[in-house]
């Protein structure tokens, strides 16, 4: 009996700690994605001010 105990707590820990962990990983993905908009935009403001043509670099 005590493993099945053990087995219903891990079960509801992993059920109780799955929304945070989908919480998280949905932060993570809004924070990556501004912060490639920001080096987007840091480039191009980089590369106006050194007159680089930009475009006609392949920038991944």
């Amino acid at each position: 009996m005590g493993t099945l105990a053990v087995t219903e707590n891990t079960q509801h820990d992993a059920t109780r700690r799955n929304p945070l962990l989908e919480a998280a990983h949905e932060e993570m993905i809004k924070f990556e994605r501004k912060e490639n908009e920001f080096r987007k935009k840091d480039r191009q403001e980089r590369a106006a001010e050194l007159h680089l043509p930009l475009d006609a670099i392949k920038v991944h």
